[in-house]
């Protein structure tokens, strides 16, 4: 079935298209009786009106685009239910992409949505991704834009963040607390701003309690999965028997480390404490429970779209609007991962 155009709804009323037109838009200057025949005539015929049309006389297509690294994990999909809630309170709809991770499929995400004419984009970068020339372009183009979880510092854009030093500190201090002396870190890829910067606060926290730095307890995850976390587990206690603290990267990889030292009967936290990062619901219902860095990934959410609409509504009105960055608190959630009956 073809679409429907006003000049053909106004041929079979014998009247104009601006008549239609108006009429659907419910002017005062049409008549009650005119209004109800076409806007009778439009729903028998299903017109629906030509979005692209719109768009191009109110500058605005009421859309924004969403991209991701993953759906699938549940601080990104808190997030993407957040952003959702708010854009439709304000009567936006988003599309929503996932990058997997992936450089190459980022870039072709970010040409489709500046081609959509999206009024704003959000977007979590791909461990690929840094401040590539597709960034540049979202930005040289003055399309309202803001990062969040996984930024670019090089980026002269608005940014949601927690400050992922501090926190991982907190968590590396947590472990020492309880009396972990050699601790591991299995940290994220090399590139992505917020996998560095947990390393970094890992190696703060040893250097504040005088423990020596070493760079063979220090295991990278390529994808950051539940399977590097298993494999690393068996690395660890392989290769340093002593360890007697985890600290990893996301709560998903720590699971991967709780089922290892599960099956192998290695004792937790009495030989090897462990604490994630991100509080994933399945973290409460493990045995034992994980230990973790509490992530507002909600909060992000509502932060992120309402920094965007914020920076939208600028632009509308054709003023400059200056980049900000929000940051988000972090806190630890302690459980028996890593609580040490001796030190409670």
């Amino acid at each position: 079935m073809k679409d429907i155009t006003l000049k053909e709804i106004a041929i079979k009323l014998g009247i104009s298209i601006t008549t239609v037109s108006k009429a659907l838009k419910n002017y005062s200057d049409v008549s009650q009786k005119t209004k109800n025949a076409v806007i009778e005539l439009a729903q028998e015929l299903r017109y629906t009106p030509n979005s692209f049309a719109v768009n191009l006389r109110t500058k605005e297509s009421k859309t924004i685009g969403l991209i991701i690294p993953e759906v699938m994990h549940h601080f990104f999909s808190n997030i993407i239910n957040a952003i959702i809630d708010e854009a439709e309170k304000n009567g936006y709809l988003v599309i929503i992409l996932q990058s997997n991770e992936s450089l190459t499929l980022e870039k072709k995400q970010v040409e489709l949505l500046i081609n959509k004419r999206v009024d704003g984009i959000l977007m979590s970068l791909s461990n690929e991704s840094n401040n590539d020339d597709h960034i540049k372009q979202i930005v040289e183009r003055n399309i309202p834009f803001v990062m969040f979880d996984k930024i670019s510092k090089l980026c002269n854009c608005s940014k949601v963040i927690i400050d992922d030093q501090k926190a991982a500190f907190n968590a590396v201090q947590h472990l020492i607390d309880n009396g972990c002396k050699k601790i591991a870190h299995i940290r994220g890829p090399l590139n992505p701003q917020n996998a560095i910067d947990r390393y970094i606060g890992y190696k703060k926290a040893l250097e504040k309690n005088n423990i020596p730095f070493d760079s063979k307890l220090i295991y990278t995850c390529e994808n950051v999965t539940f399977q590097e976390g298993i494999d690393f587990a068996e690395q660890i206690i392989n290769e340093h028997p002593d360890v007697d603290g985890i600290f990893a990267i996301t709560d998903l990889v720590a699971v991967g480390v709780l089922s290892y030292f599960n099956d192998r009967g290695i004792k937790i936290p009495e030989q090897v404490a462990v604490i994630g990062f991100s509080n994933w619901f399945m973290s409460q219902v493990l045995t034992p429970k994980l230990s973790t860095v509490d992530q507002p990934s909600h909060q992000m959410g509502i932060e992120s779209f309402n920094l965007l609409l914020e920076e939208m509504n600028y632009h509308k009105l054709n003023l400059p609007f200056v980049p900000r960055t929000i940051l988000l608190e972090t806190a630890i959630i302690a459980r028996e991962s890593s609580l040490k009956k001796n030190n409670n």
